[in-house]
């Protein structure tokens, strides 16, 4: 196994999970399943491409509102969507972003997809189906916005082998070939007639006609 995915292995497993404890006050804690949580800490953010630890406190209390229901974390819906965002391994903020908004969008999407399969009637069903088609069409476009940010400034080169034989030479440019000596050449169509005042050609069938004529009252 390569050393680099080796230690990308290692990584991934070391990573903490988010626990999270709901407090007597109301308040809720969110920790780390790891024996030093500053340590913790820096694994996850590194995890998800910030070093912002501003950045990084304000977008896991973002995750974990929309983790909730009935104003109570979900420990597992926020570890799942902290696994979105660092499978797609995004490079900088802007990625980290944009990933947690693909990972809300699709548990949005799957809370429609529940509620359609589960209407009483013809409106719920076409209030469902609605957002559901919305939502999906939602995802697409982040998936293709994150493509075309990742992939934008770079320039694309196309590399084409070229074989030069022994003797041969290599020409780049466009290539001008004289014809084979016993080649058929191309016919070369006439040029074209432009002065329309040019004198037209006598017709030799109308001058002998003519000829005749004059010659008869001649006599």
């Amino acid at each position: 196994m390569p050393r680099e995915n080796f230690f990308k292995q290692i990584e991934a497993r070391i990573a903490p999970r988010l626990k999270v404890k709901q407090e007597e006050d109301g308040c809720t804690e969110i920790a780390y399943d790891f024996a030093d949580n500053v340590i913790g800490l820096v694994l996850v953010a590194s995890q998800i491409g910030t070093a912002d630890l501003d950045f990084y406190n304000g977008l896991v209390n973002q995750l974990a509102n929309a983790a909730s229901t009935r104003q109570k974390v979900s420990e597992r819906t926020l570890n799942f969507m902290l696994a979105v965002i660092k499978d797609i391994k995004p490079r900088d903020q802007v990625e980290t972003m944009l990933a947690a908004q693909m990972a809300a969008v699709h548990l949005a999407i799957m809370t429609f997809a529940r509620r359609l399969a589960n209407v009483d009637n013809i409106p719920q069903q076409d209030s469902a189906e609605l957002a559901f088609n919305k939502l999906l069409r939602t995802f697409t476009t982040q998936m293709e916005a994150l493509k075309r940010y990742r992939t934008s400034g770079e320039q694309k080169v196309t590399v084409q082998h070229v074989s030069v034989r022994e003797g041969g030479q290599a020409i780049v440019g466009n290539v001008n070939q004289a014809p084979r000596e016993g080649a058929p050449s191309k016919a070369t169509a006439p040029p074209a007639l432009t002065d329309s005042s040019s004198t037209a050609m006598p017709i030799v069938e109308q001058t002998k006609q003519t000829t005749a004529a004059r010659k008869r009252r001649g006599k």
